[in-house]
């Protein structure tokens, strides 16, 4: 594509014929950029216009702290800097290569000449800045009349673009829905300032000082789109006066469906064998499996997800034992489950799958100790919450074999790398990259939740959550609060 097929897709340079694209075409200046690289930065002064070729460039703006938040996203055909080649002047953002980028740069100095020398260029840009003005005149017109939008303002962290499709086709315009790549944290907390809302995922950071930052902001209700709440400190949240919502279940049978997706590929050993017949090899050595049908899964928290996956296991005709500290006797006179404490569970289960909470009576609930009880060669699954697994104990267990493979759909140091496409970067988590090296190890990055059916149910129900706060409820008159184990423990069920 020629420097002038780029700048008709502008919306500046569109009106242009032939000759006059040329005149300018003929002024730019190409240059690329590597991933990471910074095209001008926040504050200082500035005299360049940039029409991006290829690539994307990311917007950033400084935060608390100098902290950068990502507040856009400039693809092929976009133009940054207009202002700057009328006048110099100081940068509002900083502009930064998002992956490799390529530009077409125009300075001020230039872009004088240009417009002294051609009148058509020069009409041109009056009227692209005339369309600015009148769209500027019109938000201006609409605040004075009073025609403003009045839904509630909910702010969405931590979205992706399937995040975004689910709520918005759930909305159904009951609010205004304002959505942010970034974790809420410490540092994004301040883009709250107008929302009474926030609705987070399972790696926003809610601790007492986000919390207390929320509160001071206005915020009203932390809206959480997932099951777990361990990252939210709801004694704070309390002290504070802000609501706190979950999904308890969405989709349980795409969480028990996945789990056993890992079962059954690490068992017979797919992911090697599609990776050997893609490089012409379909030799059948190392990939001998086992039959499941006669064999004993334990399963740890037989709720929701955890009696879907007995159906499904109790479907391949293997023998299903489960710990729960409420045992479902219909489950056991359907499918046979036996309910039975962990350490049997562990010596007697070939399989065995965690669907267990986070809670500090859980966490590393497999360590060292618990691994030594299991028989040798077990395979064990996780689409729980990751700090259910030791994950040092585990590598060790995979190091001596008493762990016979592990699919993993979390992991207790996610954070900083799940959700995020870290392919043309070093995993430092040294932790996780030698799982990783494991041949009988498989990460899915907690991915397990991810079906259109889930995706639908949580947004719907996350939704179903604020309109109960619209309406007045608070704290413990919410269908799906959760409270503080202090007030729990007071007789304030949920």
């Amino acid at each position: 594509m020629t420097t002038k097929d780029i700048l008709k897709k502008t919306d500046i340079f569109a009106s242009l014929d032939e000759d006059d694209l040329s005149l300018i075409e003929e002024r730019f200046i190409e240059k690329k950029y590597k991933s990471g690289d910074y095209i001008c930065n926040e504050g200082e002064t500035g005299d360049q216009m940039y029409v991006i070729v290829s690539g994307e460039v990311e917007v950033l703006k400084k935060g608390e702290k100098d902290v950068e938040i990502e507040i856009a996203v400039l693809k092929a055909g976009e133009v940054a800097g207009v202002m700057s080649i009328f006048e110099q002047d100081v940068r509002s953002a900083s502009l930064k290569a998002k992956g490799p980028v390529g530009l077409l740069i125009l300075d001020r100095v230039t872009f004088s000449r240009l417009l002294s020398d051609n009148p058509p260029i020069s009409q041109m840009f009056l009227r692209h800045l005339s369309k600015k003005l009148r769209a500027e005149n019109f938000v201006v017109a609409k605040l004075m009349s009073g025609d403003v939008d009045n839904r509630m303002k909910v702010a969405v962290f931590d979205t992706k673009p399937y995040t975004r499709v689910s709520f918005l086709e759930n909305n159904n315009n009951e609010f205004a829905l304002r959505f942010f790549e970034p974790r809420l944290t410490l540092d994004t907390v301040s883009l709250v300032t107008g929302f009474g809302v926030v609705c987070v995922f399972v790696n926003d950071t809610v601790d007492e000082r986000v919390i207390k930052q929320l509160r001071e902001r206005g915020v009203g209700l932390i809206a959480l789109r997932c099951a777990g709440y361990n990252n939210v400190d709801l004694e704070a949240a309390y002290k504070n006066g802000i609501s706190v919502t979950r999904v308890p279940a969405y989709s349980p049978h795409a969480v028990a469906e996945h789990a056993s997706t890992l079962l059954l590929s690490l068992n017979r050993k797919v992911h090697k064998a599609y990776n050997r017949v893609r490089e012409g090899n379909f030799s059948l050595s190392g990939l001998v499996g086992f039959d499941l049908y006669g064999k004993t899964a334990g399963i740890v928290g037989v709720g929701r997800i955890g009696k879907c996956l007995a159906h499904i296991l109790s479907g391949f005709g293997m023998n299903v034992l489960g710990y729960d500290r409420t045992p479902d006797k219909e489950l056991t006179e359907k499918i046979g489950i036996r309910y039975v404490d962990m350490d049997e569970l562990f010596s007697q289960s070939d399989v065995i799958s965690l669907h267990a909470p986070l809670l500090p009576a859980t966490r590393h609930m497999i360590n060292a100790e618990s691994i030594g009880k299991m028989k040798s060669g077990v395979i064990l699954i996780n689409t729980g919450r990751g700090a259910l697994i030791d994950t040092v104990a585990l590598t060790e267990g995979l190091k001596s074999g008493k762990i016979g493979a592990a699919g993993l759909d979390v992991y207790e140091e996610e954070e900083e790398v799940f959700f995020e496409d870290l392919s043309d970067r070093v995993i430092t988590d040294d932790v996780l990259a030698r799982l990783l090296s494991f041949s009988n190890v498989i990460v899915t990055s907690h991915q397990a939740f991810l079906t259109r059916e889930a995706l639908s149910g949580i947004a719907r129900i996350t939704l179903d959550n604020i309109i109960e706060y619209r309406q007045g409820k608070q704290l413990k008159e919410l269908t799906n609060t959760v409270l503080p184990p202090s007030v729990v423990q007071q007789g304030k069920k949920i």
